[in-house]
């Protein structure tokens, strides 16, 4: 609001001074209030850059991009509050986004950073120990086959992601514990490292053996989208369970330079962003859900009713119908609630920030602030799949794998109590 004798009112803080920053190259220093601010303010901020950077880096106006980075290196850190350490780690992808540009330097500065077989083990663990999602997903997931199950001779589970081994280890006991008998089990594990497969085989076979259970693991080492379905060689007389968790999402990504479209954001920008830098939100998720989300798509049904993100990809339709072909009692599907298929960047780092926002306060309901296995695990899995949310578009989108499945079964209540 302007005041009649032409100062203008926004003046008076902090936060609303820097809706009037420019952002050139030439910025030089940051203004000093910029270290100063309290964390909302700050929040609210590091949200503005960011949405900038993403509109820039999407123009493809690199000198004003790598202008909010400078900006959001002074507000953000890796070792701060959960807008503090989100931002840390989006600078990062949105910088490696840059570099893609320039092919060999992109290369030249990525060549070291690979994760070893053993770590990506390690990291899973970590995240299975302290987020109760995974843990919650293989509940679910071993009581619907219990129920399916009951009364087969002989279950066939595919797993599409096949990484952790204290899933099946519990769905063993539980099967051996049958009044009739446990039936005999053969699992296909589905898995691009032959290591993670390996290790799978040498603990579901030692748990069968203690049991005393018929068990045969078959190892397919293959990345899902090139994942041939009659490589899973399904027998006749097999009763057949699907589990993929976090996994399906892959199959929707496309390339995003194909379906380009400007933002409303772009459009809506001046008073959109005004409105959200006076905005003081109860939580960072609430304002995401109620103000970006809503300012960028213009109505909060939009992104869900638009014919990209509700049609599946070819590659999604074809693998879906390759697993209706086996004929399975039970498939059950674990996706993240997120929709990362946005029609440019700035959409599709919106819906990121308020997905990881939930993650990284999960994490700090849980786990202390300086624990060094929280510190890896941000390092190496959180803020590599925010590089990758940014860099590919991928959808959750239910409505498109719904079109492709024939129906889906009410969980009992018994699961439902096992949830709760």
């Amino acid at each position: 609001m302007v005041q009649e004798d032409g100062s203008s009112s926004l003046s008076s803080s902090p936060l609303q001074m820097f809706s009037l920053m420019s952002l050139s190259p030439g910025l030089g220093s940051p203004y000093p209030w910029l270290r100063e601010m309290g964390s909302e303010e700050r929040g609210l901020c590091l949200i503005h850059l960011l949405l900038a950077c993403a509109n820039h880096v999407a123009a493809g106006s690199i000198e004003n991009a790598n202008a909010c980075l400078e900006c959001i290196s002074h507000l953000a850190s890796p070792d701060g509050d959960t807008m503090q350490r989100i931002a840390a780690y989006f600078t990062e992808a949105l910088a490696d986004r840059i570099l893609k540009g320039w092919p060999g330097l992109h290369k030249a500065l990525n060549s070291t950073k690979t994760t070893s077989v053993a770590e990506e083990i390690l990291v899973h663990k970590l995240f299975y120990e302290f987020c109760p999602f995974l843990k919650l997903s293989y509940v679910i997931t071993n009581q619907a086959i219990l129920e399916a199950m009951e009364g087969e001779k002989v279950v066939h589970i595919i797993d599409l992601n096949c990484f952790e081994p204290t899933q099946w280890i519990s769905l063993l006991r539980a099967l051996s514990a049958r009044p009739d008998g446990p039936p005999h089990v053969r699992i296909t594990g589905v898995h691009e490292q032959n290591e993670v497969l390996d290790q799978m085989a040498h603990r579901l076979n030692e748990e069968a053996e203690k049991l005393d259970i018929p068990f045969q693991f078959n190892p397919i080492v293959s990345r899902l989208e090139n994942l041939d379905v009659k490589s899973l060689c399904v027998k006749t007389g097999e009763a057949v369970a699907i589990s993929s968790v976090l996994q399906l999402h892959s199959l929707l990504a496309f390339d995003h330079e194909t379906t380009q479209r400007g933002s409303p954001y772009l459009s809506k920008s001046p008073s959109t962003l005004q409105r959200v830098l006076q905005t003081n939100p109860c939580t960072l998720g609430e304002f995401l859900e109620k103000d970006v989300i809503n300012a960028c798509r213009g109505s909060p049904d939009s992104a869900s009713s638009s014919p990209i993100s509700s049609a599946p990809s070819p590659k999604m339709t074809s693998f879906l119908y390759g697993l209706c072909g086996l004929s399975p009692k039970l498939m059950v599907v674990t996706e993240q609630e997120s929709n990362h298929n946005g029609f440019n960047l700035t959409d599709r780092i919106t819906e990121a920030l308020n997905f990881y926002a939930a993650l990284f306060d999960c994490l700090e309901s849980t786990v202390p602030r300086a624990s060094i296995e929280r510190q890896r695990l941000r390092r190496c899995c959180l803020a590599r799949r925010s590089r990758i949310s940014l860099r590919v578009r991928v959808s959750t989108e239910r409505r498109g794998m719904r079109s492709l499945i024939n129906g889906f079964l009410a969980l009992s209540w018994l699961v439902l109590a096992r949830c709760r």
